[in-house]
């Protein structure tokens, strides 16, 4: 029997449906171009191979495009009339993630990798930091991203997939110590690996290095296909670490070539994300208001996020809402994320709407309100989801308000209590709480 990369079997007799799977398979591990293109190879040379099928929906799933994932997922279930028991288990878990059942999901994935915990593709939507645990709501995600890491981690060994993402929840967790040998090893067995280079990345941000940081991209990023999916992300990555190195001219310059609207890479909420950020960071660190690019960046929010779903998207959401005083628009996403929380929908419960009310008064200049909506949060801010690195748009937020309110000794408390790391803090007058 034909089998995959990591040694599970597959329903198909073709070796060239085989050799197509796993190379998309590949591919998608690596966040490099063409993965879908190759899973239709692999439908191509055998139209009853489910599991191709199945990686053409989580290619559909990643950029968005809920619709078309649930249509490959259907065709994965009406060429399969007697899918093996592992394969029938990993079509569900991606027909619960089609459908928006995120907990489920979860759920029904713990239970799928006590039987085939090496099945890779299915573990990747969990894996990463802003995936299924990532973006649970949980106060302690990031913890359980390691246990469930952990766990597993016998069962990989050395593979380099596996331990990119290990040493990335190592980071997030502050063991920089066990992520950097984790992440050094996972680099120098598969360099063409997106997610070791956004692993890396992460540890000398959390390492407080951004020269580290902006010496690894820029070369990494030299040979990393420009139409990637995580091209413009570490692009991102890239201007962050020029933002709090100083070179403003550089970060403007990337911002523009490689993850404003018009050219990002990745799909609509990474658009939303990576740009509203930087373009928050870019005032906080007290560059001018860049208005035509908030302008175009709240018509695009608008349009491509018109609801409430999950909290990191939305946090964004709700500040271009604040910065363009679109107070109609705003109140509505408010009331759509509370009223998803009482349905339980929304674990995240209050954050948004109170980053909603802190961005609407640090808009209007009352910083004493914003401090107030931003302090009881702060702490807990993992429940939004995504990175630290994400993650300090809030507490960076909270220093500027305590700045412009006079309010240094809070800001330095502040900075005294934050976790160790990150030195180079873009925000501006923060001498003033040295």
């Amino acid at each position: 029997m034909l089998r995959d990369r990591y040694d599970l079997p597959l329903s198909t007799t073709s070796s060239a449906a085989r050799d197509a799977y796993v190379h998309a398979s590949d591919l998608l591990l690596t966040m490099y171009p063409g993965a879908t293109e190759a899973f239709d190879r692999a439908i191509a040379a055998d139209p009853g191979f489910a599991l191709a099928h199945t990686g053409k929906a989580q290619m559909l799933l990643a950029a968005g495009d809920m619709a078309a994932a649930r249509e490959s997922l259907a065709a994965a279930r009406a060429v399969s009339a007697d899918p093996p028991e592992w394969e029938s288990s990993h079509i569900a878990f991606f027909e619960l993630l089609a459908t928006g059942q995120t907990e489920a999901a979860l759920a029904a994935l713990r239970v799928h990798l006590r039987s085939w915990p090496r099945d890779a593709l299915a573990l990747t939507p969990t894996a990463f930091t802003n995936g299924l645990i990532g973006s649970s709501g949980r106060a302690d995600a990031k913890r359980a991203m390691i246990g469930l890491l952990d766990s597993l981690a016998p069962r990989y060994g050395d593979d380099w997939w596996f331990t990119a993402h290990h040493g990335m929840a190592l980071s997030e967790d502050g063991q920089r110590d066990a992520a950097d040998g984790k992440i050094e090893r996972s680099l120098a067995q598969n360099p063409n690996n997106a997610w070791v280079a956004h692993a890396r990345t992460h540890l000398c941000y959390e390492n407080g290095d951004p020269k580290a940081a902006r010496g690894f991209l820029a070369s990494w990023l030299l040979t990393y296909p420009r139409n990637a999916p995580l091209y413009s992300h570490l692009s991102w990555h890239l201007a962050l670490s020029d933002l709090e190195a100083g070179n403003a001219a550089e970060a403007s310059r990337l911002y523009q070539e490689a993850f404003s609207l018009d050219v990002h890479s990745g799909p609509p909420r990474a658009k939303i994300t990576d740009g509203v950020s930087f373009l928050w960071r870019w005032e906080l660190a007290g560059h001018p208001r860049d208005a035509d690019a908030w302008r175009m960046m709240h018509e695009f929010a608008t349009n491509a996020l018109p609801r409430a779903g999950a909290a990191l998207p939305d946090l964004h959401v709700v500040l271009v809402q604040a910065v363009a005083g679109d107070a109609v628009a705003l109140e509505t996403r408010v009331r759509q994320v509370e009223d998803l929380a009482r349905d339980g929908r929304y674990p995240s419960g209050p954050f948004v709407p109170m980053l909603a009310r802190a961005f609407a008064a640090f808009e209007r200049q009352d910083f004493a309100e914003a401090i107030d909506a931003l302090e009881p949060i702060v702490a807990e801010s993992e429940r939004l989801g995504g990175s630290r690195a994400q993650l300090d748009l809030v507490e960076f937020t909270l220093l500027k308000a305590y700045l412009d309110a006079g309010r240094p000794d809070d800001a330095r408390r502040f900075l005294d209590e934050r976790r160790p790391g990150p030195s180079g803090i873009p925000v501006a007058g923060l001498s003033l709480a040295r």
